[in-house]
């Protein structure tokens, strides 16, 4: 059985790639975006790689490459594309797998399905996404009642950015999830610098007791 955890957000462009790198270099995990939109200039998994410090085989191969930068449904129809949920099984490895979702829990992967729907199908923990800034608290909130109401188990819920101390308080409060701790934001990012801040800001041992 595949021991997956899902790395998800509350909305684009809030971090989950690098945390997604962080999480699966810590884990000695393989790493598997299903359905990458927009390859200019590089996909999630080059840079899930770079960041990771990965060997190429750690990063499997998306079921869909596309090339528009859009949400996947609209992606897949300009490209013209129709995305089979069944090509969108777990796939079998040996040890971890993070699965990266893209932007938001409800961004759709077609006219019929949502990214939250198909977490519901794989049943694996999930880790959300959220950034610290203004706006956080209705977008994690939010999020964590539409994974609920399908019966997604949650692992918890990692913020991204600067320190906002209310925002990392309330938000695990109202929405009861765990609190996995902050990735700061890194004034230098690579392998190394990323290694230590999931090390030192990350409750990795939470994340590994789940899987």
């Amino acid at each position: 059985m595949t021991r997956a955890v899902i790395v998800t957000g509350t909305d684009t462009g809030i971090g989950k790639t690098v945390f997604a790198a962080g999480l699966t270099a810590a884990l000695g995990a393989h790493y598997w975006k299903p359905v990458q939109a927009g390859t200019d200039p590089e996909g999630d998994g080059e840079t899930v790689a770079a960041l990771g410090g990965l060997l190429p085989d750690r990063v499997l191969p998306e079921a869909y490459r596309l090339a528009t930068p859009a949400s996947p449904h609209l992606a897949a129809r300009i490209d013209g594309v129709t995305i089979d949920p069944a090509r969108l099984v777990l796939r079998q490895v040996d040890g971890p797998l993070v699965v990266e979702g893209a932007g938001g829990v409800l961004v759709p992967l077609s006219e019929e399905m949502l990214y939250a729907d198909m977490f519901a199908q794989w049943q694996a923990p999930v880790i959300l996404c959220a950034r610290t800034a203004l706006g956080t608290i209705n977008h994690s909130l939010l999020s964590i009642e539409a994974l609920r109401a399908r019966g997604v188990p949650l692992l918890g819920i990692a913020f991204i950015g600067e320190p906002h101390e209310e925002n990392e308080r309330i938000i695990p409060i109202l929405g009861k999830l765990r609190s996995l701790g902050r990735l700061p934001l890194l004034p230098t990012l690579n392998p190394t610098t990323l290694a230590q801040a999931m090390r030192d800001h990350i409750d990795l041992a939470a994340i590994e007791a789940a899987l």
